[in-house]
This record gives C-alpha cells, sequence and structure tokens, in this order.
C-alpha cells in the first residue's frame, strides 16, 4: 500500500515536498516513481528511483528543478519540488515498480497510491 501526502497550494517560484509512504518489508525491492495528471489531461511520467537510490530519471519539464529520492529503512520516498510553475499544477500520484528498475510507462508500474493535489498559483 502506499500512501502519498505533501500536496498543497504555493506561489510560482516555491517549493513542495511529496512523501510517499509504502507498508511491506520488501520495499527495497521495487523501483518507484511519481506521475501527475494535470486537469483534462492525460496522467504523465515525473521521475522515477531505481530499488538502490542510485539511479534515477526525470521528465525534460522538471530536470534540474525537482529531485526524486528515497529511504529504504523508512520505506518512503520523497519528491522535493522547487521553482514551481503554475503548469506543475496537477494531482501526483506514487507508483511502485516490481524488479527495481525504472520504467517511464505507467502500465509498468504494480501499485499505485491516492494521488495528492498540488495547485501552484502565478
Amino acid at each position: 500500500q502506499l500512501q502519498a501526502s505533501g500536496g498543497g497550494l504555493v506561489q510560482a517560484g516555491g517549493s513542495l515536498r511529496l512523501s510517499c509512504a509504502a507498508s511491506g518489508r520488501t520495499f527495497s525491492s521495487y523501483a518507484m516513481g511519481w506521475f501527475r495528471q494535470a486537469p483534462g489531461k492525460e496522467r504523465v511520467f515525473v521521475a522515477a528511483i531505481n530499488w538502490s537510490g542510485s539511479s534515477t530519471y526525470y521528465a525534460d519539464p522538471v530536470k534540474g528543478r525537482f529531485t526524486i529520492s528515497r529511504d529504504n529503512a523508512k520505506n518512503t520516498v520523497t519528491l522535493q519540488m522547487n521553482s514551481l510553475k503554475p503548469e506543475d499544477t496537477a494531482v501526483y500520484y506514487c507508483a511502485a515498480r516490481g524488479g527495481g528498475y525504472v520504467s517511464r510507462s505507467d502500465f509498468s508500474y504494480d501499485f499505485w497510491g491516492r494521488g495528492t493535489l498540488v495547485t501552484v498559483s502565478s
């Protein structure tokens, strides 16, 4: 089970930190990803991290502004979002992918958490 938190309302240029807590004893065997879905749009890839945290991947729109990290001891994955823009407004979802290796494709993720809403005002 995945539980995302940390969303909220922030002004453009501000920061938010999203967290995703996972239950279960095999968290470290999963790659973790963040996706987002803006109103009226499809869900898209944001960032992913492999099982150990040694490899991270980002969508082009968030490179240099967002940072994904994980703490396997605490079963958590975090998305630090800086320099937020109004176009970052979306519901953000965390997801887990078995096998430990990252993917940008949402269909390859096995478990999904409830989303958390991020609203960036201009």
